[in-house]
């Protein structure tokens, strides 16, 4: 059965309204032929037959929990205390929306403020927004930012080809139509051949940290070539690495951004995923998303707010410097979360166990008579393997033994034909990995 509100009398106005007599003149601009087909429908079944039939489909279904994961290239399969989806699932923050009214949004706020000071500190960056769609979306919003900073003079973007290919494929689609010049990714990918980029034209470079192939780059003193070409530097960060390693701050960065789905979020097939943006003071007043901050009410109590910009700010469009309005609250409450348990401590081990259990692989790995893994540079917890076989037909293969396999750089990359991305986290075991070189060997053999 259906429920239709509408009475006749209604539906008689609205078609009255449109100009026509009958709902079937709605439907005069399609074909005849093509109107009203013929349908090959099963049977109708009663709810409680189609919740059993759903739930048999659902439970044929192959789930991540039965593969060995090897494979990352923007989304990894990190370790998620239950707690954090407790949290997520409370009502005040699961239904709740962007906080316009502070007095009656206090607990959001709060969280917000929160993760915002988290970012901060991992960053090494002076301030921080809740947030963006993707770590894509935030490249392509720093690009908005380095070109109000240069106040709109310069229209040259330089990025690294070591950057997350559709990253970079969202800044030019996001930028499209503004006459920019986006230079440096149809290169080479040394830090060298980027600084020679330079000119006083530059906008903004923008480099990857780690790069997309896992690798640390030596990034001492790009900040002041970059600074002293009149450019803002940008990194795009691996947020558990930086548990490890120098910040974008230490390093001179002038906007830190990254995907945070590391931070507590499942890879869900994709999204929805949490992009965030640190940034010097000199640039806040210029970057999209929500910032709160911290005060005190009529009585001295303290208190969090949204500052720095209206709401007039995403409502008048060619007033604004962005129109992305979204804070993707429930993916920074995440994010907040999950910093939270885990603390200095436990993302720093998180990182370790990565860092450890990747290198361990990749040694195991270069030891499997056709594979080679590329140790030119330090990497974090990916790394690059020229593999004897096309890379889809190993990853077939290791499909079959329950193993989902690395990314194929080939697809990206033409000059790295038959080369793989291997990632590992502190979730793959030993004997996961063990098993990955036994069936690389048997793929070989």
């Amino acid at each position: 059965m259906s429920y239709i509100p509408h009475t006749d009398a209604e539906r008689q106005q609205m078609l009255a309204t449109i100009g026509v007599t009958t709902i079937e003149d709605l439907f005069e601009a399609v074909p005849a032929s093509h109107r009203f087909p013929a349908l090959d429908l099963p049977a109708p079944l009663s709810e409680m037959d189609v919740a059993a039939e759903l739930q048999a489909l659902a439970e044929a279904n192959e789930h991540a929990g039965d593969f060995a994961i090897f494979r990352g290239a923007g989304a990894y399969h990190h370790f998620i205390p239950s707690a954090v989806n407790h949290i997520l699932l409370r009502g005040e923050f699961y239904t709740a929306y962007t906080p316009y009214q502070p007095e009656v949004s206090q607990g959001t706020l709060q969280a917000i403020f929160e993760y915002q000071s988290m970012i901060s500190v991992l960053t090494g960056m002076e301030a921080a927004n809740a947030s963006h769609y993707d770590g894509a979306t935030s490249l392509a919003e720093a690009v908005t930012v380095a070109l109000e900073a240069t106040r709109r003079k310069r229209n040259k973007i330089i990025l690294s080809p070591a950057i997350n290919p559709q990253y970079r494929a969202v800044v030019r689609t996001y930028h499209q139509g503004q006459n920019l010049k986006f230079v440096g990714d149809d290169g080479s990918a040394d830090i060298a051949d980027l600084v020679a980029l330079l000119d006083d034209n530059t906008a903004m470079l923008a480099v990857a940290y780690p790069n997309f192939f896992g690798q640390i780059d030596d990034l001492k003193g790009l900040a002041e070539k970059v600074h002293a070409a009149g450019a803002l530097l940008v990194m795009v960060v691996n947020p558990i690495a930086l548990a490890l390693f120098k910040s974008p701050g230490e390093l001179g960065a002038d906007i830190a951004v990254g995907e945070g789905q590391p931070l507590g979020i499942p890879m869900s097939f994709g999204g929805p995923y949490l992009g965030f943006f640190g940034v010097k003071t000199d640039y806040v007043r210029r970057i999209a998303g929500r910032i709160v901050g911290e005060t005190v009410d009529q009585d001295g109590r303290r208190a969090y707010v949204m500052t720095l910009r209206p709401r007039e700010q995403d409502i008048r469009r060619e007033k604004a410097t962005s129109n992305i309005c979204t804070n993707q609250g429930l993916m920074a409450l995440s994010a907040c979360v999950y910093l939270s348990l885990m603390g200095r401590c436990g993302l720093k081990t998180v990182a370790e166990l990565s860092y450890h259990k990747a290198h361990y692989a990749a040694q195991q790995i270069n030891s499997v008579p056709g594979f080679q893994v590329d140790m030119s540079k330090p990497f974090f917890h990916e790394f690059v393997v020229k593999c004897p076989k096309p890379v889809q037909a190993i990853n077939d293969a290791l499909i079959e033994r329950g193993i989902i396999g690395g990314y194929d750089l080939g697809q990206d990359y033409p000059h790295l034909k038959d080369h793989t991305l291997i990632a590992v986290t502190e979730l793959n075991r030993k004997d996961e990995i063990g098993a990955l070189v036994d069936a690389l060997k048997e793929v070989v053999s």
